[in-house]
Formats: structure tokens, C-alpha cells, sequence
């Protein structure tokens, strides 16, 4: 093995064991720049092969004898498969499923089942299955249906104890509990083994019943432990706090080695604050502005808003009538955003409050029961019908489909002195919907605009035509169940 010791100062103990014994699985896998966990893929994987399955074994099974084509009914499967597959990640089935209490998965799976129910008749009548025993097909469909709402409801929960990945947290201060915590609220089946301190740490925020021995090093505890992940949580990196020989050793004989930048970005989708510096985003990867990802976005940008339009102007219609009746005019507002590199746009939204909202001339951000919106208002906004106008913006080439949220110019002036980095949510054109848009309620303070920075940080270093598919099926999902609007 190499020389490292120009590295550090402190010397170590050589593990006994060979590197190649070490195998140990990520816990996220990255796909077209989006960080996307495992079992996410394994649960997706699971709910389209059941539903696919089952139909297609009960035809063959129950149909025996019958005249059976068994390509029709693979495309009918597949076809209820993905439609299941979605209509569970709209209702929020493959999002941090261990949150939810056992009476909202049920609720939530009794809400699927009556979705799925009428795409299953709905492929019925679009495909030619005349010659196949419908009621097999509706029977197998059912039962595949049901089956894997059965799972989620019931065994949820169970990957948490199966395969736990085990992370070791380098530090015992603020940060390293903000780590812990995150991975509680994020994943059930990570299980933290313990905190090794830093020789350096002045200041100890974890209990010492859980600090981690330091008489051996943090390479020998890693491996006794069988850890599958370090991650550095340290506030202080400088004065010889880092063992970078150390680290190095836990990464070649195969223990993933974490940043807190890089950990936040790969397991919660967002580029924490708190946890980041000017270098990891100068030297690390992403932020890819190319020409050819921003025609590719362009291209889909029209595409995508002129069917949009074409699809809503029956809704856009009657919500211009209810807004008359309930309020007069005007039906649409103007209001001046930044956009693309700080440049000023105005936007256009269905109006959702009175004509007076701002009659003392101070902007003021809305808020949850917010007195100045309207009854009508109040329906578009839970519905997201207001932001549909946006569309014409999208096609005159100020906003995208998806990209952050435009804020006004008295706001960002204030926010960018306030929040580091905020400027760099700039860097894109913003969007309809975005990242932190599906990820976070509607904001309402600074607070809540740091947080959803973060999502935005992640989106802007992160961003492809996969991401953008991501959201805008989550917004799907936000617009029927109505979560974070105000």
C-alpha cells in the first residue's frame, strides 16, 4: 500500500483485513445526475412486476383452454402496471412511507384501489380484448391491484429492518446530531452505529454514552463495526481535525466516505446551507448550463406548454368566469419577477385575491389563511389553477416548465444580503413548478426561503430532462392531494 503519511500527523494502525472482503452496497444510486435510493427503485420494481405478474398468470392459469392472446395481455398488464406504479407515487406511496401513521397508508391505499379501478376498466375498453374472458382479466387486474396496495399497507415498513445500512458519523458536535437527524426523518433502515470524535472537537453536543472509543483508529472501528458509510460531520475542519489518512485507508478497502455537503445532496435531494462552502461548488461536479442542455429544455418547454394549454382551457375558462362573478376584474395579474441571470420578467397568474390586496403599497408574502385571498382564490391556489396562465410566460421564453420559483425584486434584494448563495438559484430561468416546490411547503418567511434554497441548490447543480420528469409528475401528486398550498 502507498505512503500516506505526508497526510497527517497522526499515525495509524494497519487493518487486518483484505480490501476485497470488503463489499459494501450504496444506499443511493445515481441516475442521469438525480440521486434516487434504492429501495425506491426495488419498491417500484416490486408493485409493476406483482401487478404485471398476476395478470398474466392468472389468464394463462384461469383461461386455460380459452382463446388467449397472450401478447395482448402482457401489453394490457404493463399498461396497468405503470398506471399503478404512478398512481402510487402520486399519492405519495414511495415518499418517506415510515412517516405516515398505518390509518393514512390505509387511507391512502383505499384512494389508490378506487383510482386503479377505473384505469383497469379504462384499458378494457381501449384495447381489443374481445376474444379474451374479460372477466378473468378484470379478475387478475383486481387482484394485482389489490395485492400490492395489501403490501404497502401492511409490510411498509418491513425493508427498514432488512438490510440496514450502517453509517459511522466522524464527529461528536451540532452538525453531527443535524446528520443523525436527518437520517431518522429520511430513511428508517439506516442505522447509525455510533459517533468517533475528532481529536481536535472542543465542543461535544453528543452524549459520551455514545461517543465511539478512541483508542483505535477510525479506520480499525470502521471495519469492526462493519460500517458501510462514514460521513464527515465536522464544524471545524482545520488544525489537523481531518485524519485524511485515515479516510483514505476506510475508502480503499471499500467504506464510502462522505463530505456533509455531498451526504445532504445524495440522501434528502438538497444542498444544505449550513453544510456548504464556496469550493464544493467551484471544484465539484454539476452545473451543467450547456448549449445542448438548454435547447433540449427549450424544445420541451414549448412542446410541453402548448399541449398544457390546449388541455387546460376548458378549466382556465370557467375559473375566468368564477373569478368575474365572485370579483369583477381584472381576471389575470402582472406582477414583476427576477428571472434567468437577474433579469426582471412579468409574470401572469390568475388573480386570487382582492383588487386591494396591496392597497398600502407593501409587498407582503401570502400566508396560511391569508384574509386577502378570495373564496374562488382559495380554490385555484389548492388546486394550483392560478399559476396555468404562467404557461404564456413559459412560451415567450421568461420562465421554464420547471426550474425555481420567480420572486419579486423587493424580496430578493432583501433576501440575497441575508441568505448565502441565493443568487445562484438565478443561474436557470425559473419554472411553473420546481424542486423544492414538490419538496417543501410554500414559503412564507426567510426560514422557509433558505430551506426551499436548498432544494433549488440541488436542482441547479443537478438538473437533466430526468429530474425535470421527476417533478413534474411529483407536481401531479401535489395537485391532487393539495399539499403546501396557501
Amino acid at each position: 500500500m502507498p505512503n500516506y503519511s505526508h497526510l497527517t500527523l497522526a499515525p495509524t494502525v494497519e487493518p487486518q483485513v483484505q480490501p476485497l472482503q470488503r463489499i459494501h452496497k450504496p444506499s443511493v444510486i445515481k441516475i442521469f445526475n438525480h440521486y434516487v435510493h434504492w429501495r425506491t427503485l426495488l419498491r417500484l420494481a416490486f408493485d409493476f412486476s406483482f401487478v404485471f405478474g398476476v395478470v398474466l398468470f392468472a389468464v394463462i392459469w384461469l383461461g386455460s383452454g380459452l382463446p388467449v392472446d397472450l401478447k395482448t395481455v402482457a401489453a394490457y398488464g404493463a399498461i396497468l402496471a405503470i398506471c399503478m406504479v404512478l398512481v402510487n407515487n402520486w399519492l405519495g406511496f414511495y415518499h418517506r412511507a415510515h412517516l405516515q401513521s398505518n390509518a393514512r397508508k390505509r387511507g391512502l391505499a383505499v384512494l389508490a384501489l378506487y383510482l386503479a379501478v377505473p384505469i383497469a376498466y379504462g384499458v378494457f375498453a381501449l384495447l381489443p380484448l374481445a376474444e379474451v374472458s374479460r372477466d378473468f382479466l378484470e379478475l387478475s387486474a383486481m387482484v394485482g391491484v389489490f395485492g400490492v396496495l395489501t403490501y404497502h399497507v401492511t409490510t411498509g415498513n418491513v425493508a427498514s429492518t432488512l438490510a440496514r445500512h450502517r453509517i459511522l458519523i466522524f464527529g461528536g458536535g451540532d452538525m453531527a446530531l443535524a446528520v443523525e437527524r436527518s437520517i431518522a426523518l429520511s430513511d428508517p433502515a439506516v442505522e447509525v452505529v455510533g459517533f468517533y470524535p475528532s481529536a481536535n472537537e472542543t465542543r461535544l453536543a453528543v452524549p459520551s454514552d455514545r461517543l465511539l472509543s478512541r483508542t483505535k483508529s477510525l479506520t480499525d472501528t470502521a471495519l469492526a463495526l462493519n460500517v458501510d458509510e462514514i460521513v464527515v460531520a465536522l464544524s471545524e475542519r482545520r488544525g489537523g481535525s481531518m485524519p485524511l489518512r485515515e479516510l483514505l485507508d476506510c475508502k480503499l478497502y471499500g467504506v464510502r466516505v462522505l463530505d456533509l455537503a455531498s451526504y445532504f445532496e445524495q440522501t434528502l435531494g438538497q444542498i444544505r446551507l449550513d453544510a456548504l462552502y464556496a469550493g464544493w461548488l467551484i471544484f465539484g461536479e454539476g452545473f451543467d448550463q450547456g448549449w445542448l442542455r438548454r435547447l433540449g429544455k427549450r424544445i420541451v418547454d414549448i412542446v410541453g406548454s402548448l399541449i398544457l394549454l390546449l388541455l387546460a382551457v376548458p378549466v382556465m375558462l370557467v375559473t375566468a368566469i368564477a373569478i368575474v362573478v365572485e370579483s369583477g376584474f381584472p381576471i389575470f395579474y402582472r406582477q414583476e419577477r427576477v428571472g434567468l441571470n437577474g433579469r426582471t420578467f412579468n409574470v401572469i397568474k390568475f388573480r386570487s385575491m382582492g383588487t386591494d390586496a396591496e392597497k398600502d403599497g407593501r409587498p407582503r408574502w401570502a400566508t396560511a389563511g391569508d384574509n386577502r385571498v378570495t373564496r374562488v382564490g382559495r380554490v385555484i391556489r389548492k388546486l394550483r389553477i392560478d399559476e396555468l396562465p404562467q404557461l404564456f410566460c413559459v412560451l415567450d421564453g421568461s420562465m421554464s416548465l420547471v426550474g425555481p420559483r420567480p420572486e419579486r425584486p423587493f424580496f430578493v434584494d432583501k433576501l440575497i444580503k441575508e441568505i448565502p448563495f441565493y443568487a445562484v438559484r438565478h443561474s436557470v430561468k425559473p419554472g411553473v413548478t420546481g424542486w423544492a416546490q414538490v419538496r417543501y411547503h410554500y414559503g412564507a418567511s426567510i426560514e422557509d426561503t433558505a430551506e426551499k434554497l436548498q432544494y433549488d441548490l440541488y436542482y441547479v447543480k443537478n438538473h437533466t430532462f430526468f429530474l425535470d420528469l421527476v417533478v413534474l409528475f411529483d407536481t401531479v401528486g401535489v395537485v391532487l392531494t393539495g399539499k403546501g398550498a396557501q
